[in-house]
Parts: C-alpha cells; structure tokens; sequence
C-alpha cells in the first residue's frame, strides 16, 4: 500500500477509533462503578448551576446532558470521555499536518502521543482535565490560524474566544494557555513588531468575557469559592521556605517520569535526538509558546508561590508535544525506515489498556468497585417500606450521595451536605450513613 494522504487519514481514523473504542469498552468491562471525578460531577450536574464549590461547570454540563440521553449507563460516560479525547487528537493532527506541511508527519505527532499517561491510563475518568481537552486544542489551532493567516478574519477570532471561554469554564489552569498565547502576540506585535495591531484581537477578549459574566456573577455570590478550593489544593496556606524548591523539582520529576514512554517511542523514530532550533522561525516559536510556556509558567508559579502542582493538572498541556518534537526533529526522520516507531507504537498503544484492565481486576478496594448500584437499590427498598412518595432529593457528600443521584431510577437532585434546615424542608426524609434521601 502506497503512503499517500488518503492512506495516511484513514490510518489515523482507524487509530482515533480504535483508541475510542479501547477505552471505552475496557473500563466499562472491568470496572464496577464510575470513577470519583465523573460521580461527582454527576451529582453537580443534577443541580446545574454557573459554578459549583470545587469547578466551574462545563465537566458537569456534559455530563447531565449525556445522563439527559443514556441515563445510569457506566459505558456513556467512558465514551463521552473518549468523544473529548478523539476531538483534541483531531486539531491536534489538522494543526500538525498545516505546520509540518506533510501528512504523515503529522500523523506521527498524533500517535506520539499514545504513549502519554494522560491520553490513555487516565482517559476513562471524565473529569475537569479531560474536558478541557477538546477547548485546548481548538484554542491553539484557530489561535494558530490567527498567528499565520496574512488576513485576520472575524470568524477566528470569535472561536478562539469562544472555545477558550468554554476551556476556562472547565478548568482555571486553562489560563496558563491563554496566556502564553497572549504573550506570543504581545511579542510579535510591540516588541519585535513583526505584525500591526489588529482591532479584531478584540473580538477574541469580548466573546471570551461575555461568556463568563454568568460565571463570575455567580462567583460573586459565593463568595469565590472555587478560587478558595483551588488555592487550598496547592497546600499554599502550609508553604514554607523548601517548599519553594522542593515542590518545583517534585513537579519536573513527575513529568520527566510520565514523559519517558514518549522520550523513547521519539528516539526510535530518529535514534539520535538531535534538535535543531532557529529562534526567528514562526512555525518554531509557535510551538514552543503553546508547548514549554504554560508549563514554564506553572513552574515558576510553584516556584514563587511554593506551591504543589498535582501531575493530574498536566493533562492537556502535552496535547501538541508530539508536533513540537516532530517539527525539531523532521529533518532526521527518515520515512523508510519507520518499523522501529511502528513496533513501539503498537506495544505502548497495547500495553497501556492491558495493565489498565489487570489493575482493575486484580486490585477490589479501588473506587470504581464501590457497590453504588447495590446500595441504591437497598436504599430504594428501605424508603418503600416506610413512603410511597418518590425520592427527588440526595444530601450528602458528592461520592456517597452522588452514587444515590446517579443509580436511583427516579435521579433525585443533590442538594449539598445534609443539615437540618434543609431536613426540615422535606416532606418523607430517611438517613442512612450520613447520607439522607428524602421527598418534596
């Protein structure tokens, strides 16, 4: 079979869907209940609002409105994590194959990143990181339309707001994006002036604000909680002076760990690692902006701040790794002599649902062997011997009550920790393990 660009669409087709596929039947075959992250966001999604005490509120938007179609179907919420996986390796491979400017190349830059923890191991569980996913890579390519179109269109600049907007909404880290992003503008067009400035840029800050008004009117009302449990997550308030180093070493060591099944499946694409940078090419400060700035700029945040960054936030910032690489290392790819990458392509793209399936297995205290669906039939039958009304409310904490809201039939609506003036507020209410039910 000759390589040409039909062969070479298809073949990323059927990796996307293979991907999709692998990750979407191995958990739901393995596992008992859905993961922390996705029952959480679940029981938000059941009060939706324009914010929540620990997110802002895209993961759970789309997670009711696939509970809105599929209902308490474990397999759904696996596939919708795949959907938002397969989008962002699909800009991924659109903005390689423009920048590379050969397909097969760009090919290389999506499969490159099957070796990476984040898109394979961790993909299952739909949650703040994975949502963000999609939004980062179609910020970054319509940003890349942006930055390499000789005539700014409207349409451009409006999705970026758009999609960026949306990203932010998932998850604030999604901020050290937009940010490289704007300094690289803000490079071009004041210190080297390579570019004039374009009332257009604009339209992208007011699409992106409008969008999160409701958002941060919310915010407002509750008094900035997300803000707080985010801060809280960092252990900024225990900082002390080593935390100022440790934490930032910490940090490289994971990722230095996580990155080495990709640091290897690239040496055997070229055997040599030899980089090549030219720091006046367009194409090559993109890359590094959209690459090495965020997680630059997360280092030296933990580094002024003291701050832990947990190895989970890094879920979309390798996203375009592979075309960075690719792009520095193009030169030394020899085409003919692809059988090495091809091996180690098919061993990690294997491996990694393999091991995810024997840990599932093999390991029975993990959260996705919580008895949900047993224990929200046993609550269902205790409430029927006592009422005959339905049950429409669940107080608790997000994971026991929020295995209630998503396994009963009737997918009562979790209202937060249980207290007694909302007790009191019910007509039928029945407590259970610090957990209670009840009917309005």
């Amino acid at each position: 079979m000759s390589i040409n660009s039909k062969n070479i669409n298809n073949i990323f087709y059927i990796f996307v869907i293979a991907h999709l596929l692998f990750w979407t039947l191995i958990p739901s075959l393995t596992n008992q209940n859905l993961p922390l992250d996705t029952i959480e966001a679940l029981a938000w999604g059941s009060n939706l609002d324009w914010g929540f005490s620990k997110h802002p509120p895209m993961s759970a938007f789309f997670l009711e409105v696939f509970y809105q179609i599929f209902g308490s179907q474990d397999w759904a919420y696996y596939l919708l994590s795949q959907i938002f996986v397969f989008i962002s390796f699909y800009y991924v491979f659109k903005l390689s194959k423009e920048i590379l400017k050969n397909n097969l190349l760009g090919l290389i830059s999506v499969l490159l990143l099957a070796t990476i923890y984040f898109y394979n191991f961790t993909s299952p569980e739909f949650n703040v990181n994975v949502c963000q996913l999609p939004f980062w890579s179609l910020t970054v390519y319509y940003s890349w339309r942006i930055f390499n179109g000789k005539n700014i269109k409207f349409s451009d600049c409006f999705l970026v707001g758009l999609f960026a907007a949306f990203g932010f909404l998932s998850k604030y880290l999604f901020l050290y994006l937009l940010v490289s992003i704007d300094l690289m503008f803000i490079y071009l067009i004041f210190i080297k002036k390579d570019r004039k400035f374009d009332f257009k840029y604009l339209i992208t800050a007011e699409v992106f604000l409008v969008i999160l008004v409701p958002h941060f009117i919310w915010l407002t009302n509750n008094e900035f909680i997300t803000i707080t449990y985010g801060l809280a997550r960092t252990g900024l308030e225990q900082s002390n002076l080593i935390n100022h180093i440790q934490f930032p070493l910490i940090f490289l060591g994971k990722q230095i760990g996580i990155l080495i099944p990709f640091l290897i499946l690239t040496w055997l694409l070229v055997q040599k690692l030899k980089f090549k940078l030219k720091f006046k090419d367009k194409k090559l400060l993109f890359l590094l902006s959209i690459n090495l700035l965020p997680i630059l700029l997360i280092l030296l945040t933990s580094f002024i701040t003291g701050s832990k960054i947990r190895t989970m936030w890094m879920t979309p910032f390798y996203l375009f790794l592979g075309t960075l690489f690719v792009y520095m290392l193009k030169a030394q790819i020899n085409i003919k002599k692809l059988k090495p990458f091809g091996i180690g392509f098919v061993f990690f793209f294997f491996l990694s649902p393999v091991l995810y399936a024997y840990v599932s297995i093999s390991q029975d205290d993990k959260r996705t062997d919580y008895p949900g669906k047993e224990i929200a039939i046993k609550t269902q039958y205790a409430w029927d011997q006592q009422f005959d009304t339905k049950i429409n409310v669940v107080l608790g904490n997000e994971w026991n009550a929020g295995n209630l809201s998503y396994h009963l039939k009737s997918r009562p609506v979790w209202e937060g920790f249980v207290e007694r003036s909302k007790l009191d507020q019910l007509k039928d209410y029945m407590c259970l393990d610090n957990v209670c039910v009840g009917s309005r």
